[in-house]
């Protein structure tokens, strides 16, 4: 089935990135298109899929289409809030108390300190 939907691909590139084999039993190949729409332009190109499925030695006298709808996965538009633990922002407070005041030191200093007044407001 796999070398057969690779000779598929390989004579219909543009058309078949979104089809599959679904069975090929007696001669006759079953193909699985996401949409009417492919299934009819793929329609007319199944006299040139099959001479080309002829020509690899492939024995297809019948190409039939089926429409097979794929489920569309739904993006999770819920974002999971983080909460740090009372523990962590006590020691990110005692360590922006212990930094030495330097260049180096400051942006990380003012990070802290964002960080203590986002959790002043959160309260």
């Amino acid at each position: 089935m796999a070398a057969l939907q690779k000779d598929c691909a390989a004579a219909l590139p543009a058309m078949f990135t979104h089809c599959a084999v679904l069975q090929f039993e007696a001669d006759q190949l079953v193909l699985s298109v996401p949409n009417a729409a492919l299934a009819a332009r793929l329609k007319q190109q199944c006299p040139k899929l099959q001479e080309q499925l002829l020509q690899r030695g492939w024995q297809v006298n019948a190409i039939r289409l089926k429409v097979q709808v794929a489920k569309m996965l739904v993006k999770s538009t819920a974002s999971k809030q983080l909460v740090l633990p009372t523990e962590a922002v006590s020691a990110f407070n005692e360590l922006s108390h212990t930094l030495e005041n330097s260049p180096r030191n400051e942006a990380l200093k003012n990070a802290l300190a964002a960080l203590m007044q986002r959790r002043r407001t959160e309260k």
